[in-house]
């Protein structure tokens, strides 16, 4: 896959069914954070908050890697524990259905932590 300049370009480059889960995904994350900027960042969506890192997502053959390091995995350490983890990653299956509420529940708690700290410039 080239390397994507936005959001639409990065999902246009998967397969459809792909392409409609991380859609949804992108929605979940856009109506927990209405305020968060989208952009490309580590070659991935990315949503920053204040100039904070707030969460990135990552299309990938049989999963979506979902990231929102630190706090975000281990606030919700038990609920993830059934997913593969990786150091500051969990992996959600694309054969499963996609834990849309969790992924907003993680987007909104680490709003409220991002929005808690100085603004960035």
């Amino acid at each position: 896959m080239e390397k994507a300049n936005n959001v639409e370009d990065y999902i246009a480059g998967f397969p459809a069914e792909t392409q409609s889960v991380l859609q949804q995904v992108r929605a979940a994350i856009k109506a927990a954070a209405p305020d968060a900027v989208e952009c490309i960042a580590y070659a991935m969506p990315a949503y920053k908050l204040n100039g904070h890192p707030l969460v990135y997502f990552a299309g990938y053959a049989g999963h979506l890697g979902f990231y929102a390091t630190p706090t975000g995995h281990t606030e919700f350490a038990e609920e993830l524990s059934k997913f593969k983890q990786g150091k500051g990653s969990v992996q959600f299956p694309l054969n499963q259905p996609m834990p849309l509420e969790l992924i907003s529940r993680i987007v909104k708690f680490r709003a409220t932590e991002t929005l808690a700290k100085p603004k960035k410039k």
